[in-house]
């Protein structure tokens, strides 16, 4: 039997699942848009290393509230563990907030619809899982939509525009590697700590990682951090608490009911909404080659999704 609920078992909390699937997308694509302004007002691994911390302590204070226990891991389990925590967290703020100083928040949401396709090819080659053709179908439209919007731009330039595009990727490459760790720690580890406390362990040591970085390495003083206003605290807490925290565990709760396959056609909404927002809110240009690739990264999506394999397949630990 199924381990997503049936449309027939509770049909209210079945809607309430899907509007807050919903509200999750919306909140990940404003992410975008919020992290590119923060980038703007602040020194980008200062904002990374904030909004870490306080998705790790929003997450330490659930761990306490819900009397859960943080995973106690050793040996190679341990490396396992801290190594996905770099890769997931330090690696892919790391180059992201290093992307968001060189490219649009509206290039940024349209190449993140690549990260769910991205862990598949992944778990493909790491995990010998078969790519059906509907999936490879949509991932090569969607990978056209992305090089539509990598080099559409008349003033693109490999230390500019096209640079900060291909960090992108390579935040959502780090990602999709530290997804891998995730799995093989799972296969070795038979006691799974929980989803609330695994995610615990992961941000808590990224965000750490990204701390560390910057009290050695950082361009910026540190007294710097002190010197932003309150709004800007304010967006640095709701990127990491709410959007960050909150959305991984809303995400997983929405895995947990309507499966994997279902919950992932949501994602096809993050780069719609990620290039309204960046529009609206940072009145960034859009050109029709934006709305070309909009379609296809939509539409690559949404082949994927119906790709029967992998609606079986299991979603691994999802960020922003």
């Amino acid at each position: 039997m199924s381990g997503a609920l049936s449309e027939d078992a509770a049909p209210p909390a079945l809607w309430s699942m899907h509007l807050a699937l919903m509200a999750t997308m919306v909140v990940w694509a404003l992410n975008v848009t919020l992290i590119k302004w923060l980038v703007t007002v602040m020194d980008a691994m200062q904002s990374a290393a904030l909004r870490m911390g306080f998705a790790a302590l929003a997450l330490l204070v659930l761990v306490y509230v819900s009397r859960q226990r943080l995973p106690f891991f050793r040996g190679r389990v341990l490396l396992l563990a801290c190594g996905s925590a770099l890769l997931m967290v330090y690696g892919n703020q790391l180059l992201f907030v290093s992307a968001m100083t060189r490219t649009t928040a509206s290039n940024a949401a349209l190449l993140l619809a690549l990260n769910p396709l991205l862990n598949g090819v992944m778990e493909a080659l790491f995990f010998r899982r078969r790519l059906g053709r509907l999936y490879l179908l949509g991932l090569g439209i969607t990978l056209l939509g992305v090089c539509l919007v990598i080099f559409s731009n008349p003033n693109t330039s490999w230390s500019a525009p096209a640079l900060g595009d291909l960090l992108v990727l390579g935040s959502m490459l780090s990602f999709a590697l530290g997804v891998v760790l995730l799995q093989l720690l799972s296969q070795r580890n038979a006691d799974h700590p929980g989803q609330v406390s695994l995610n615990t362990f992961i941000y808590t040591v990224g965000s750490l990682a990204l701390l560390l970085h910057i009290m050695l390495v950082g361009d910026v003083p540190m007294s710097a951090i002190t010197e932003q206003p309150a709004s800007v605290w304010l967006i640095l807490a709701f990127s990491g608490a709410g959007v960050t925290a909150l959305g991984a565990i809303a995400w997983g709760r929405g895995v947990a009911f309507i499966g994997a396959g279902r919950a992932a056609v949501y994602m096809s909404w993050v780069p719609v909404l990620g290039v309204a927002f960046g529009a609206l809110v940072l009145k960034e240009p859009l050109t029709l080659w934006h709305g070309v690739a909009l379609v296809a990264v939509v539409l690559g999506t949404a082949l994927c999704n119906l790709d029967p394999t992998r609606l079986r397949r299991r979603n691994p630990l999802r960020r922003v």
